[in-house]
């Protein structure tokens, strides 16, 4: 555990849950969870950092995965075929990961956050009027070589080197390739984000750079933030989780644009 204060320590757990539960919902919790850890340890470098986001955030997912996959109709096979090729992307970027600074993470997940932003508000029914759902409908063989290579592969890579907002992709990315609705690509894009933490969260162990006695206080909010959320998606539907991805999108590029400001 590092040398951190008990008020930091609560903030941290706080943001866990909250990160968890944004998770679930529309993915993306890194987008907050990871921006916590380099304000909180800001003299831990920033793979330790990046290792430890993994740790907790595997739990969270872990745990919404499982609450999705009792209730939201979810094609577990092609999930679980993306989810390989994103295990082996995760890998594969978390091994250049060592070499990140933190300096840069802040304006690439800028940059990221607001193409999101631009990508949803121009597609107002974007995953609302799904053309399948994913379960009943056959899928063309095109589309599924692209998921399984574009989405797992290149996005798989993309959560071992950098992370933040992995999840949201997954879900965008989903739906556009796939014709799912926000609420099932929201429920596949959990059991391929369990397997993109899992890859990077083994490179990160063998690596040494993950600070596992604060993960595993901070993982426990998680799940619980995590288990909430993918209640409440279920519960509401995509125009919630249209509107929360909104949200969490314009709040935190007001966040980081204001710590890039006064950095």
């Amino acid at each position: 555990m590092p040398d951190i204060s008990l008020t930091t320590l609560i903030l941290l757990c706080l943001a866990a849950a909250a990160a968890g539960w944004i998770d679930a919902v529309v993915g993306g919790g890194g987008l907050l969870l990871l921006p916590a850890l380099l304000l909180g340890l800001p003299h831990v470098p920033a793979a330790h950092v990046l290792g430890t986001n993994k740790a907790v955030a595997i739990v969270g997912t872990s745990g919404a995965a499982v609450t999705f996959l009792r209730k939201a109709p979810v094609r577990v096979g092609l999930a679980v075929r993306i989810g390989l090729m994103a295990l082996a992307g995760s890998m594969t970027g978390a091994f250049f990961a060592a070499g990140i600074s933190s300096e840069v993470l802040r304006p690439v997940i800028m940059v990221v956050l607001l193409g999101v932003a631009a990508f949803v508000m121009l597609r107002p029914s974007f995953g609302t009027a799904a053309a399948g759902d994913g379960t009943g409908r056959p899928v063309a063989r095109a589309r599924i070589i692209t998921a399984i290579v574009l989405v797992g592969g290149g996005i798989g890579f993309y959560d071992g080197l950098f992370g933040p907002g992995t999840g949201t992709f997954l879900v965008l990315a989903l739906t556009a390739v796939l014709h799912l609705d926000l609420v099932t690509a929201s429920a596949t894009a959990k059991i391929v984000n369990v397997c993109t933490n899992a890859g990077a969260l083994a490179m990160f162990a063998y690596q040494g750079t993950v600070l596992w006695q604060l993960a595993a206080v901070m993982a426990v909010f998680n799940l619980a933030g995590g288990m909430v959320g993918a209640r409440m998606a279920l519960s509401r539907g995509s125009g919630f989780v249209r509107a929360v991805l909104l949200t969490v999108v314009f709040s935190l590029v007001a966040k980081l644009g204001f710590d890039q400001w006064n950095a």
